[in-house]
């Protein structure tokens, strides 16, 4: 299929490649479809990009990448909404953000991602030892590719 983007012009990706978020992430209750673009074989950063609207699009990396202690308690009810059979069937990120020089991410509110069925739904956790502006990685004035990204 054709996605139009503003980021990228118009690209074309596979129907299997689409995410569907039933509910929406929070913000943007009514935005439901979306792909995962990669910019490179060996990047920890990715776009998440709206199927929908050419325009939101959302750079997004696995925290556990940075914070290898970060984990997402997914409730029973949850893994029904998700139609998880296996947390193995899960891939968890967070959305990243450039706050001065340094990116962080929303740990609070992870994407859980159905592998399989590419259902996915934004989970607000409660634990407060994560925050929404977690610093993940500082990032340097000349650091063109990660400053690039964000």
């Amino acid at each position: 299929m054709e996605v139009r983007t503003t980021r990228f012009g118009v690209i074309e990706i596979a129907e299997d490649r689409v995410i569907t978020f039933p509910s929406g992430m929070l913000g943007f209750p009514e935005h439901r479809r979306y792909c995962l673009l990669q910019p490179g074989d060996d990047a920890c950063f990715f776009w998440l990009q709206c199927l929908d609207d050419p325009d939101l699009a959302f750079v997004v990396t696995d925290p556990t990448l940075f914070i290898q202690e970060y984990s997402v308690p997914i409730r029973a009810e949850q893994m029904s909404s998700l139609g998880l059979g296996s947390l193995d069937d899960a891939q968890v990120f967070v959305i990243v953000n450039k706050v001065d020089d340094e990116l962080t991410g929303n740990l609070q509110g992870p994407l859980v991602i159905n592998t399989i069925d590419r259902v996915a739904e934004q989970m607000v956790l409660a634990e407060k030892r994560w925050t929404t502006r977690h610093p993940l990685i500082k990032v340097g004035a000349t650091s063109g590719a990660a400053t690039a990204s964000a």
